[in-house]
């Protein structure tokens, strides 16, 4: 059994790419998703046994959330309902070509950032969990929303259950603590928690953004990315957090808000050495090119996702394969509108095995 925990939000968009100026007042796509609740949602569309713990309220809106989620094959039955609290939500402008997309957080006071880590039954949660993955942004909320994901992932190692997670940071959060810059408050809460982390799952900022640890030769802004700098990146990780066997890093190259190039590496302690995905006939790192992106929200998400499901599959479980599959499964998000990946694992390993054409299928 998966376990994930943290905050489910509404999300509201205007269709396509439009700007909520041209839409509203008027009709906006109302979908949910959050980091955490993705993850769980790809899990069990790999038809994997994945159970989702959150704070809600109980409300008709959030039935409906918990519905969403029942139907692509997660168990609810952990959720806190409180009587306090409300859900959070955020607002996505999808950008296109030179024009970034835009979030906009409306998440104070949500359930999960009032409640305290007593409210919570973690050993009854953690029953049968062998995977627990958790993310840095549920602690970003709140002094009780992170003190609620370290206890979790405290108990998790515990019962002896693997733990991952993805430092997601977002620099529009971690403003929970007055006079403490975001970053900072990032650092001091996330080096309390990775202790307790097997897996580090981070994009081509995060390590510098929380850890201080930078890649060389890497631009961001630019859309430069240096990845061969990074396996020094997860080294350093390891050599500061001597707990986590792998850390796995996604490589994003933004030409444009519509063009983005996309790869990524898994460091393995066991192993000793970076794997890199995809790589071209000659063996040698070269990142798919995704030239029309629909929605690249819930992109690392996926790639996590299939990170996880591949390293506990017999079929991919190796380093090099692993990372080859959660990349696939995380460039297809790209053509998918919405939070969650809806693809399916046959389509994840026949891009696996190089079939990228995206031909129509007779």
């Amino acid at each position: 059994m998966y376990l994930t925990y943290g905050e489910v939000m509404m999300r509201i968009a205007p269709a396509g790419k439009l700007r909520f100026r041209q839409t509203m007042p008027g009709s906006v796509d109302v979908t949910f998703g959050g980091g955490e609740a993705n993850v769980a949602a790809s899990l069990a569309l790999f038809g994997n046994q994945v159970s989702y713990l959150t704070a809600i309220p109980d409300n008709a809106i959030t039935q409906s959330m918990l519905a969403d989620l029942k139907r692509v094959g997660v168990d609810t039955g952990r959720v806190l309902l409180r009587k306090e609290g409300r859900l959070g939500v955020y607002f996505l402008e999808t950008g296109a070509n030179q024009r970034s997309s835009n979030v906009i957080y409306d998440r104070d006071h949500s359930a999960i950032s009032l409640a305290v880590p007593s409210e919570y039954d973690f050993d009854a949660a953690l029953t049968d969990v062998h995977w627990l993955h958790i993310t840095g942004i549920t602690p970003s909320l709140s002094s009780n929303a992170f003190a609620s994901t370290l206890e979790l992932a405290r108990r998790a190692q515990a019962h002896g259950a693997t733990v991952s997670c993805d430092l997601n940071f977002r620099k529009k959060l971690w403003r929970w603590q007055p006079g403490t810059e975001p970053r900072q408050l990032a650092a001091d809460c996330m080096r309390q928690i990775l202790p307790f982390v097997d897996l580090v799952i981070a994009n081509e900022e995060d390590a510098a953004d929380v850890l201080d640890i930078h890649a060389e030769g890497t631009s961001v802004e630019a859309g430069q990315i240096n990845a061969a700098a990074y396996e020094q990146v997860a080294r350093t990780m390891m050599v500061q957090f001597p707990n986590v066997s792998q850390v796995a890093i996604t490589l994003r190259e933004s030409i444009s808000a519509s063009h983005n190039n996309w790869g990524a590496m898994l460091f393995d302690r066991a192993a000793d050495r970076a794997f890199l995905a995809p790589l071209n006939a000659e063996g040698e790192y070269e990142p798919y090119e995704i030239c029309d992106i629909v929605d690249r929200v819930g992109g690392g998400d996926s790639f996590g996702a299939g990170l996880i499901h591949a390293l506990n599959s017999p079929t991919y479980a190796a380093p090099d394969n692993a990372i080859r599959f959660a990349v696939a499964a995380s460039c297809l998000k790209h053509s998918i509108k919405g939070d969650f990946n809806y693809v399916t694992l046959g389509e994840v390993e026949a891009l696996f095995a190089g079939q990228a054409s995206g031909r129509v299928r007779r």
